[in-house]
């Protein structure tokens, strides 16, 4: 419920904010005496839907450290702290991308990827993962976040989120104006309370529809960031090994911001609003034959 109530008022924050500065710079003009201008409205929707989509993007890297409090490893300080940087790197090369920066976080077992660009990310595992995993499995993790990297999982997701959020203001007002319309008694009249109760309990509604769509996608892109781990170490049984291993540790929770990009999270009662699948299921589809 949580994870329900936190994107709704996100989405909410993020709309009122973007309404005001649309509104100061004229681009709100889609509501006229002659009813919706449709293209003025599209364009709208779509400032207002990839705005905040693009802008969380882009400061992923330094919102993902403040939140987790991840320590970037500058200059490695112990032998640890060296292999992870040195596998990191192993890793980034037989994926193509660029090094990432390496982090280490306080937490039970988890681990994060996040960044706009393929060769300027992040990578993160916590003091939990490093102290109750074998090396191989850390490195199964760690395979499977720079997969994440490596598949441009971050930049589909906020393409993704901005089509949705599109769609959600676009429609939100189209059923807003038309629920208006239908209970005005003068149709001249400027749209009035109808319009605006209707669009922002429509925009709640279909936020949440998207939150689920959203989900689903993150779902299916954790699958293959399992096929990738395993693409990238040779063969899926140390992968295997690690999503087992996490199956049996104390469930850790990942901020908000870099939730849907960690390794693991439990979807509890609420599946269909679940980043992660259940680590069966992950297990079970690296045991297939592909």
């Amino acid at each position: 419920m949580k994870r329900i109530f936190l994107f709704v008022l996100t989405n909410i924050a993020v709309i009122a904010v973007m309404t005001i500065i649309l509104s100061v710079l004229g681009i709100d003009r889609y509501l006229t005496a002659q009813g919706l201008n449709i293209p003025m409205l599209l364009a709208y929707s779509l400032v207002a839907g990839f705005t905040g989509s693009i802008f969380s993007l882009l400061i992923s890297k330094p919102m993902a450290k403040w939140s987790t409090g991840a320590q970037v490893i500058e200059q490695p300080s112990n032998s640890t702290e060296q292999w992870l940087v040195e596998t990191v790197r192993k890793l980034a090369d037989r994926a193509g991308i660029g090094m990432p920066e390496v982090a280490v976080f306080e937490g039970e077992a988890n681990a994060f990827a996040t960044g706009a660009f393929k060769n300027d990310a992040l990578v993160a595992v916590s003091t939990g993962l490093l102290a109750n995993m074998t090396r191989e499995e850390v490195e199964a993790v760690l395979g499977h976040e720079i997969a994440h990297i490596a598949n441009g999982d971050m930049v589909t997701l906020t393409l993704i989120q901005g089509v949705l959020n599109t769609f959600v203001i676009f429609l939100s007002r189209i059923v807003g104006y038309a629920v208006d319309r239908a209970l005005s008694r003068n149709n001249d009249d400027a749209p009035g309370i109808g319009y605006t109760i209707t669009v922002i309990v429509c925009q709640i509604v279909f936020g949440i529809m998207a939150s689920m769509i959203v989900a689903w996608f993150s779902r299916h892109r954790e699958f293959r960031a399992d096929a990738g781990s395993s693409h990238l170490l040779g063969g899926p049984q140390s992968m295997m090994n690690a999503l087992a291993r996490l199956r049996n540790m104390q469930e850790s929770h990942l901020p908000e911001s870099v939730a849907a990009f960690g390794i693991a999270q439990s979807g509890g009662f609420f599946s269909l609003f679940a980043t992660h699948p259940p680590l069966e299921e992950r297990i079970a589809a690296l045991q297939r034959p592909h």
